[in-house]
């Protein structure tokens, strides 16, 4: 009998702590989201790479194929919507590169990764983005 209840203090006790993890990873997960309406700026220090100013977070978006237009003046980067309003994963982010006018091109995000404050501190003030 008392084998028993050691057993089940044991499974017990395993649950709780394989909840409290799945709990942990949740939170995490859930700070590495943001809705689309909290982006307020953009910039790109190469073809393949736009960081994106989300409060006063910064997110890399790596695309998997570039553009060497991310650099140009008058560019537009912008997510259209499809669907719901929080990006998690690069599939959230249905990007495309526009001028305003004319020219638009499809970009595809392959990850997008949010920066601790030591790499957006590490990134060049001439490729931070702004608000």
């Amino acid at each position: 009998m008392d084998s028993m209840a050691l057993r089940a203090g044991l499974i017990a006790t395993v649950l709780t702590l394989a909840g409290v993890s799945a709990g942990a990873a949740s939170a995490q997960a859930a700070q590495k989201c943001f809705f689309i309406t909290q982006w307020q700026g953009w910039s790109s220090p190469s073809p393949t790479v736009p960081y994106l100013r989300v409060n006063r977070d910064i997110f890399r978006v790596d695309l998997s194929v570039g553009s060497d237009f991310l650099r140009s003046p008058n560019m537009h980067l912008v997510s259209k919507l499809s669907g719901s309003t929080s990006i998690c994963t690069p599939l959230d982010l249905n990007l495309e590169l526009s001028d305003g006018q004319t020219f638009r091109q499809g970009l595809i995000a392959k990850a997008i990764t949010k920066l601790s404050p030591e790499e957006a501190a590490a990134i060049p003030p001439k490729d931070r983005p702004g608000y």
